[in-house]
């Protein structure tokens, strides 16, 4: 189905949301209107509120936020903001991937450091990230606010993974973006990408059936799978990325410029406090809940064998982006080693 017929299937929700709101009213509204792709108290939600706490406590603006399926897909709430009837939008490169093939990058495997001090100085400090980026998402009608981590990636498998081998015929069920496809073919499952509402939905579906072992869904760096067993393979961190209608924030005085840049600057540190030892509530939780769940961490040995497989995902990530997706890669390497450096 064609985005536009998807877009277009949304008419009852936001037509009746916003009746009468048109680009040029959306501007000057002191109601502002945020959509994003996780649910409630998930991290992109988290960053919403710290967002809306901002903007509220510090103006008389008022923000109104919508979780994922309140307004659709992760497609269409990209649509309504570069239409103008929504004035921010949080999305992941994973899904953002196809309207800006260079946001693909951070599914490259073992690019991104594992140690959470060095991703958080790179998204603070590194060149690619705050001065390359927003000229990409501008040229798409998007002002880019902040990109931020949101935890390590996470394979979860129907038995326990510790090689490339073993990943041969797995299925595995992945965002529908295909550097992401690339990467775990490299590591030689199969994957197959699914939007966000389907993957929900077979999930649902599995659990009405009913199984005899415990359902576990685990979203994390755009990998989904109904499955006991999680595999930390340290190959990267899931990215998102909060950005704004270009036309909107241009729009805006200079005042609320600044109030907006400040509010996501400090959705930005609170989230950072947010995700700390977060995935290590999440999986004692999922732990305490059955001794069916399994947990591999790959030893160094173990990796490097993962690890040879990731330059053919480079060279495919340079095929769908060109000379500029080569220099960005080239760029951000370089702010890598500089935040290893230090």
């Amino acid at each position: 189905m064609s985005s536009t017929s998807k877009f277009s299937k949304l008419a009852g929700i936001s037509v009746l949301a916003f009746a009468g709101l048109t680009a040029a009213n959306a501007v000057n509204a002191d109601n502002w209107r945020y959509a994003h792709e996780e649910y409630e108290g998930d991290v992109q939600d988290v960053f919403a509120y710290k967002f809306k706490e901002y903007i509220e406590d510090n103006s008389d603006h008022t923000l109104q936020i919508y979780r994922f399926g309140e307004l659709g897909e992760s497609d269409d709430i990209m649509e309504q903001t570069q239409a103008g009837i929504l004035n921010f939008v949080n999305q992941s490169p994973g899904f953002t991937g196809s309207l800006i093939p260079e946001a693909q990058i951070f599914f490259i495997p073992y690019l991104m450091p594992t140690d959470m001090d060095m991703v958080i100085e790179f998204f603070r400090e590194s060149e690619a990230i705050n001065e390359d980026f927003p000229e990409l998402y501008a040229e798409k009608g998007l002002e880019l606010l902040q990109m931020y981590p949101e935890g390590e990636m996470v394979v979860t498998v129907d038995e326990p993974v510790t090689s490339p081998e073993e990943f041969n015929n797995k299925k595995i069920r992945v965002m529908t973006n295909p550097l992401l496809s690339e990467t775990y073919s490299a590591f030689g499952a199969t994957p197959t990408p699914l939007p966000w509402g389907e993957v929900y939905g077979a999930l649902q579906t599995n659990m009405i059936q009913g199984q005899e072992n415990p359902i576990f869904w685990i979203e994390s760096g755009g990998l989904y799978e109904v499955s006991p067993n999680l595999v930390f393979t340290g190959h990267g961190w899931f990215t998102t990325a909060m950005m704004a209608n270009q036309n909107f924030y241009n729009g805006l005085s200079d005042e609320d410029k600044q109030l907006v840049q400040d509010a996501a600057d400090y959705a930005f540190e609170e989230i950072i406090v947010h995700i700390d030892g977060l995935a290590d509530e999440a999986l004692d939780k999922i732990t305490s809940a059955s001794d069916e769940v399994t947990v591999t961490r790959l030893n160094d040995e173990q990796i490097e064998a993962f690890k040879a497989r990731a330059p053919q995902v480079e060279e495919k990530f340079i095929e769908m982006t060109g000379e500029r997706g080569k220099e960005l890669l080239n760029q951000f390497k370089e702010d890598l080693k500089e935040v290893q450096n230090n």
